[in-house]
């Protein structure tokens, strides 16, 4: 897509500075939605000083992928609520998970591939993590 600025319909007067074509980057139909985390219970440990139980949900919509990322120290289950999301940790083989599937996360774990399978229709995840409270639950590459 292309913008471009016109002068008025009168002359400009002779010092005016010439009006410059302004260019637009259209959004690119390359990247892929992102995925969507949201909490539902988070609640401190109260037989592990220092560490926090949190639930959340995960929506990938049709072809939605997350950013490699990092939970830090956390432990993370994660279950397939709807759809399929392909999955990969560190160097292990990418994997599909479907609806009633579930896999773990050690701490550390580099989540180097996230993604719905389905470029129609969304898919959820329940992922349930215990890390150390207050640590961020997600970091993006």
């Amino acid at each position: 897509m292309v913008a471009t600025a016109c002068a008025p319909a009168a002359q400009p007067a002779p010092d005016a500075a010439p009006v410059a074509a302004m260019v637009m980057t259209p959004p690119s139909d390359e990247t892929p939605p992102s995925d969507k985390l949201t909490i539902q219970y988070q609640q401190a440990l109260p037989n592990v000083k220092g560490k926090t139980f949190t639930s959340a949900i995960v929506d990938f919509p049709p072809a939605g992928r997350a950013a490699p990322h990092r939970h830090g120290s956390a432990f993370l289950y994660a279950y397939v609520l709807e759809g399929s999301v392909r999955s990969r940790l560190d160097d292990e083989p990418a994997r599909t998970y479907r609806q009633g599937e579930d896999w773990v996360e050690k701490p550390g774990a580099h989540h180097v591939l996230a993604e719905n399978t389905s470029k129609t229709e969304p898919a959820k995840l329940l992922v349930v993590f215990i890390s150390d409270t207050g640590q961020e639950l997600k970091v993006d590459d």
